[in-house]
C-alpha cells in the first residue's frame, strides 16, 4: 500500500519532550496572561466609570447655568412687577381708572365715543396722519432761537 521513504525516520525516534505533552492543545490562558487581561478589563471599567462620572458633573453643571438663568429672568420680572405696583398704587393712576368706569368728580361730565362714529379722515387736526412740514437745510440753534424770538425772516 503505502511504502514508506527509506528516509523518514521511524515513529519511536522522534524526540518528544517531556514538558509538553503529546496530542494535547496548548493552553493559551496562562497565568500572567490571565492577569494581564483582568487588569485590562478592572481598566476599562474604571475608564467607563469615570467617563460617566465626568458626563453626569456636565449635565449638573448645565442645569445650574440654566438655573441661573431663570433665576435672573424672575428677578427682572420681578422689579418689573414691583415698578408696575408703585405706579398702580399712586393716587393719579387710580383716579384715571376711575375715571373709564365713571367714578369721576361731580364737575367731570363722562362721554363716551360712538361705536357707530365714521372714523376721521387722515388729515384731521390733531390726527397723527398730519406731519410737520421739516425744514430744507438744517438750521443752527442761533437761527432756531432767532426766529423763535423774531419770527419769519421771510
Amino acid at each position: 500500500m503505502y511504502r514508506r521513504d527509506e528516509d523518514d525516520p521511524p515513529d519511536d525516534a522522534v524526540d518528544a519532550s517531556p514538558s509538553e505533552p503529546i496530542g494535547l492543545p496548548r493552553n493559551p490562558f496562562t497565568r500572567p496572561r490571565l492577569a494581564l487581561l483582568v487588569a485590562g478589563l478592572f481598566f476599562l471599567w474604571l475608564v467607563g466609570v469615570f467617563a460617566r462620572q465626568v458626563g453626569e458633573a456636565q449635565a449638573a453643571a448645565n442645569e445650574a447655568d440654566q438655573m441661573r438663568a431663570r433665576n435672573a429672568a424672575m428677578e427682572r420680572d420681578i422689579r418689573s412687577l414691583e415698578l408696575e405696583l408703585t405706579l398702580v398704587k399712586q393716587p393719579a393712576f387710580v383716579s384715571q381708572i376711575a375715571r373709564g368706569y365713571g367714578l369721576g368728580t361731580s364737575r367731570e361730565i363722562p362721554f363716551t365715543i360712538d361705536p357707530n362714529a365714521s372714523p376721521l379722515p387722515p388729515d384731521a387736526p390733531g390726527s397723527t396722519g398730519i406731519k410737520p412740514d421739516q425744514p430744507a437745510q438744517p438750521s443752527s440753534p442761533l437761527d432756531a432761537w432767532l426766529q423763535v424770538l423774531f419770527g419769519s425772516q421771510r
